[in-house]
């Protein structure tokens, strides 16, 4: 029997609103990012590294988060009513309801790739991406006009582009022909049968993101404490990364900000060679970078999950600067002094 944790205030009371479609458009867009209206985001990730840094900033502006998720167990434990009082757990079975409740949803699920990709893994790796996106995009779209979410924020990845020691990618850039291009593909694809008429879909490809609490980093910092650290393979391959703050507040913007719509690379505006990113790492942390792991070792222990980091994309953030997006953390050195700060 699935479970709903409701919010202080009556949860059937939001799923009976009646607003008009035209009103709800009205009220999401209009916002401003100091938060003059309280929203409701229904989140599916909302566990994961990036999903519980979204829902923390979401309700520092007094806002209200459904999660929805596979464990309402794992959920309220990350999130535990005490100290989440404005978050309501939603196990699959309910997840219609907060999402027709809901003025936005913002979909983060997916595997973590960084892994050996046995045949059974990379079914795995597509099927958590593509099922949940169609389960949330029909959810959306079979809600009555006045019950419908004005916008739908989908994670996707700049694994689209393929990889390139020599090209740059942006926004209009076709998509690769690997592995990883195909998972995108398959994941944008389902997003974008979200009925487009009603709902304002933002499909945000991430890249590398940068935090003390998870993703890459929470794997290299400890290697560098010990004097182990150093490039990946050559460390000639590029690395297009962006800092879990920046990347919060992009998703936050385009939920609020009625300009986001359609492709967005997550990234920030300066990618570095991956070399160089071990090297500032180093220096920040007060480690040597000397110690390169060869390509070899990383290939026997992630088989072809190593190409996630052997090869690399130079991907530009076009879209986001032309929105006039405000980075926090624009140059590596910046994003890594700032989380070396919290070690």
């Amino acid at each position: 029997m699935a479970t709903i944790r409701p919010f202080p205030s009556s949860f059937s009371a939001l799923a009976a609103r009646t607003t008009s479609r035209r009103t709800r458009l009205v009220f999401c867009c209009s916002c401003s990012a100091t938060g003059d209206e309280a929203l409701t985001v229904a989140i599916t990730g909302a566990t994961g590294f990036v999903g519980r840094r979204l829902v923390q900033k979401l309700l520092s502006d007094d806002h209200k988060v459904c999660v929805l998720t596979r464990s309402a167990t794992k959920a309220a434990s990350v999130f535990p009513s005490s100290a989440y009082p404005g978050v309501t757990v939603a196990e699959q079975g309910d997840w219609e309801q907060c999402i027709k409740s809901s003025n936005a949803v913002v979909n983060l699920a997916g595997m973590p790739i960084s892994t050996r990709w046995s045949p059974e893994v990379k079914k795995e790796i597509m099927q958590s991406r593509v099922n949940v996106t169609s389960k949330v995009v029909d959810h959306i779209n079979n809600a009555s006009a006045d019950s419908r979410p004005s916008v739908f924020v989908s994670a996707t990845a700049v694994g689209y582009y393929g990889t390139s020691e020599t090209d740059s990618f942006d926004e209009s850039s076709p998509s690769g022909k690997d592995y990883l291009a195909e998972v995108c593909r398959e994941w944008e694809g389902r997003a974008r049968q979200v009925n487009e008429d009603d709902v304002r879909l933002v499909l945000i490809r991430i890249g590398v993101v940068l935090g003390k609490d998870g993703g890459a980093l929470a794997k290299m910092i400890p290697l560098f404490m010990m004097f182990a650290g150093g490039p990946l393979g050559s460390g000639r391959q590029w690395f297009s990364w962006i800092h879990l703050d920046d990347l919060v507040d992009l998703i936050y913007e385009s939920i609020k900000n009625p300009a986001y719509r359609g492709v967005i690379n997550g990234t920030a505006p300066n990618p570095v060679r991956l070399a160089e990113m071990c090297d500032r790492l180093g220096q920040v942390v007060g480690r040597p970078s000397w110690l390169p792991v060869p390509e070899l070792a990383l290939k026997a222990v992630l088989g072809e999950g190593a190409t996630v980091v052997l090869d690399g994309q130079k991907v530009l953030p076009v879209r986001a600067n032309q929105l006039g997006f405000s980075y926090r953390y624009p140059y590596i050195r910046d994003a890594l002094k700032a989380i070396a700060k919290e070690l």
